[in-house]
């Protein structure tokens, strides 16, 4: 029996973790850019797999799951499926999805329960152990993403630049980012590309200063908005395991579950990438 390679894609809107996974032998694991349909054209897609992807792959590609942000349908997913499709011709099988549903696939496995994403952004939906019944729609960076990086980053530049910051932490903001001011940031945010990004990229101010009694309610607050917003109106969130994947879900996850257990609700798993538990899903099964 032929044993299929599986390349296996969990892709934000700042990076794109890669999987090369073949049933029986260990996985090789690659890192791209960010790739995301609603900013970046197929010829854009391409050119990224094309430099940061296919050099590193030395086997034949026979199934290609892909799950990305700005990947909601087949029309929205378009740029990255028929860039896929060009570059990987031996690939029989290509599946183009949201990162939500890799979420839900890599944290519930078969099982209910409500997964999440907390990373550059947020999302959310209630799986019933083979696929995605019920999604609080999220609406995106400049509409919500609540307890985002993006979201919490956003936050704290507002309370910087409106002079809100304890005068300590006002300080060390601007030891560490010279330079930023009313005008710069309008300008980063506004005419220029990928603000969600930007904005992320102070989410390492705010781990630096955690345990900063303003950056830990900012945390708090924000974790506390995702859930009242979004988990506490999926019917009966009480009675599931409430799964994260994300990188600001995984260092804070003290607060989050600490935020989670206030609301009455159940921690579940919490991983920085549901890539391992991917691989399971896709992979082991077919062993």
């Amino acid at each position: 029996m032929k044993q299929s390679t599986y390349l296996i894609a969990d892709s934000g809107s700042t990076k794109t973790d890669w999987l090369v996974a073949t049933s029986g032998k260990s996985p090789v694991r690659l890192h791209s850019s960010g790739l995301n349909p609603f900013y970046q054209t197929k010829d854009e897609v391409l050119e990224i797999i094309e430099k940061e992807v296919i050099p590193y792959i030395y086997n034949t590609i026979d199934q290609v799951f892909f799950y990305g942000a700005g990947c909601a349908d087949k029309a929205t997913s378009r740029p990255i499926y028929d860039a896929l499709a060009e570059i990987i011709p031996s690939a029989e099988i290509i599946e183009v999805a949201s990162d939500m549903l890799a979420a839900a696939r890599g944290l519930c496995q078969n099982e209910p329960g409500i997964a999440c994403i907390l990373g550059t952004g947020a999302n959310n939906t209630f799986y019933d152990g083979n696929k995605m019944v019920h999604s609080i729609g999220s609406l995106g960076f400049w509409l919500g993403d609540e307890g985002s990086g993006s979201y919490l980053g956003k936050t704290l530049l507002v309370h910087f630049l409106q002079n809100e910051l304890p005068e300590d932490l006002h300080k060390q903001f601007e030891e560490s980012y010279p330079g930023t001011n009313r005008l710069a940031v309008l300008e980063k945010v506004y005419r220029q590309p990928f603000p969600n990004r930007y904005f992320a990229t102070f989410s390492h101010f705010i781990s630096k200063n955690i345990h900063h009694p303003f950056i830990y309610k900012l945390v708090s607050d924000a974790f506390t908005l995702f859930i009242e917003k979004y988990i506490l109106k999926h019917k009966d969130a009480e009675n599931y395991p409430i799964h994260f994947t994300g990188s600001i879900a995984f260092y804070y996850q003290d607060i989050l579950k600490s935020v989670l257990e206030k609301k009455g609700l159940t921690p579940g798993k919490i991983l920085k990438s549901p890539m391992e538990t991917l691989f399971d899903y896709h992979v082991k099964r077919d062993m």
